[in-house]
């Protein structure tokens, strides 16, 4: 998803050279199909914005109508908004998690057992950056959905009250929002152990994309390697946060 720029077209690249056929997906037609007529044959360009339920849905049933499954599932899709205020915090909420989240889960019929599914976070999610109570809750060994909607949604109305640092948390949206995909990673690994779906996240690191900026000390091919070595993965590894193929913590 939102593989039409950034680490999205070079993950596709990737992918194609090890031969799976892969549909790269963005918000923008025009830019997807752009992207995906660099890539050959193997890569096939699909319009998708995350936070649409209906495209979702749509994408699900021409899916299933195609009888196609998805082996291989990789959330990218995220914005990074300059400022904060409360409708950054809920608009980087519901691209970056929720949009994720959401994603999964229409798709989650067309996975088959023994697929994978990885989310691109970042190291800004780490839960250094927030109280030690904030942490207690995202860390919890037994974090529901239900617990980590409402962890978002606090956020985003601590924010609106302007009370947010005085509650522990950060004062950035995508921050938060990374560290709920990685609340999301161990829950959904949970749920999908029975059907042995990998769920892992990756952070690929500060990368020179239009995101990461010029400064960014790691190339795009490095930062995609990262992604598709948790793509490719053939064993039963899930529910981790990796960089580079090594375990780091949340």
């Amino acid at each position: 998803t939102g593989a039409n720029r950034g680490l999205g077209p070079e993950t596709c690249r990737q992918l194609a050279e090890r031969g799976y056929a892969v549909i790269l997906t963005s918000r923008d037609e025009a830019d997807g199909r752009a992207a995906a007529g660099k890539l050959g044959d193997a890569v096939e360009a699909r319009r998708l914005d995350v936070t649409n339920g209906e495209n979702i849905a749509a994408l699900a049933a021409g899916l299933g109508a195609e009888g196609r499954t998805i082996d291989v599932l990789v959330n990218n899709a995220a914005v990074s908004l300059d400022g904060f205020n409360v409708e950054v915090a809920r608009w980087t909420l519901a691209v970056n998690f929720l949009g994720a989240m959401n994603l999964t889960d229409g798709l989650i019929d067309r996975i088959p057992d023994g697929g994978t599914i990885v989310f691109v976070s970042s190291g800004m999610g780490e839960l250094s950056a927030y109280s030690p109570s904030i942490r207690a809750r995202f860390a919890d060994a037994d974090l529901t959905r239900d617990k980590l909607v409402a962890l978002a949604n606090e956020f985003v109305a601590d924010v609106d009250a302007g009370r947010h640092s005085q509650n522990g948390w950060p004062s950035s949206a995508y921050r938060v929002s990374k560290a709920a995909v990685n609340g999301l990673t161990r829950i959904l690994a949970r749920e999908l152990k029975p059907r042995g779906i990998r769920v892992n996240s990756v952070c690929p690191g500060w990368v020179r994309t239009r995101m990461g900026g010029s400064s960014a000390s790691r190339s795009v091919e490095t930062g995609a390697a990262s992604i598709v070595w948790a793509a490719t993965l053939d064993d039963a590894t899930t529910g981790g946060f990796y960089r580079d193929g090594r375990a780091i913590g949340w």
